[in-house]
């Protein structure tokens, strides 16, 4: 690949990963550890991830459950899972923190895939994005005597690499729209 290739294909590529990591985020009414990912528990005045603060199980498939290294934790986290955008409410036995999933609704089903659509179409536009500032960048080529037909070349390429990411995207949303939608 050529070298002024490679800056935007880097581009793309985070752009998929961090929609890849934002699905992961959602939750299907299956206990997914991942949807804690964002949240943070004060660990003694600092902000700390609370995969860090305890044990992350899960011990069925509708549950997860996190066991503090720490029993002074149990408190900090609770108040942390409850101010987040989880959306579960955790209760305690004194040692471990459960966070039961409930069935999601059909209605809540096709919102989250509502808002799946809507991230996935977020980052095709900025995948778009990547392409056209490509495309700028190298039509400023030609005022470097770059050859058109290098220019055209670099333009395909970019197009290729633009048309792969948007089917990654898409593939990837439909893997993440099927899972939600199954019940």
């Amino acid at each position: 690949m050529d070298e002024r290739l490679t800056v935007y294909d880097d581009k793309m590529r985070k752009t998929f990963e961090y929609l890849e990591t934002d699905f992961s985020t959602i939750r299907a009414g299956r206990a997914n550890p991942h949807v804690l990912d964002r949240i943070k528990v004060d660990y003694y005045g600092t902000p700390t991830p609370l995969q860090q603060v305890g044990n992350v199980t899960v011990p069925e498939p509708r549950m997860i459950q996190i066991a503090p290294w720490e029993k002074s934790l149990i408190k900090e986290i609770e108040k942390a899972i409850l101010s987040s955008d989880v959306g579960l409410t955790p209760s305690n036995d004194g040692a471990v923190i459960r966070l039961v999933f409930p069935e999601l609704t059909e209605e809540h089903r096709k919102s989250l895939a509502k808002d799946i659509r809507k991230k996935a179409e977020d980052a095709k536009v900025a995948v778009r994005n990547v392409r056209r500032d490509g495309n700028d960048a190298f039509k400023k080529l030609e005022k470097e005597d770059v050859s058109k037909d290098v220019i055209d070349e670099l333009q395909d390429s970019l197009q290729k690499l633009t048309d792969q990411y948007i089917k990654k995207i898409d593939e990837a949303m439909e893997a993440k729209s099927k899972e939600i939608m199954t019940v």
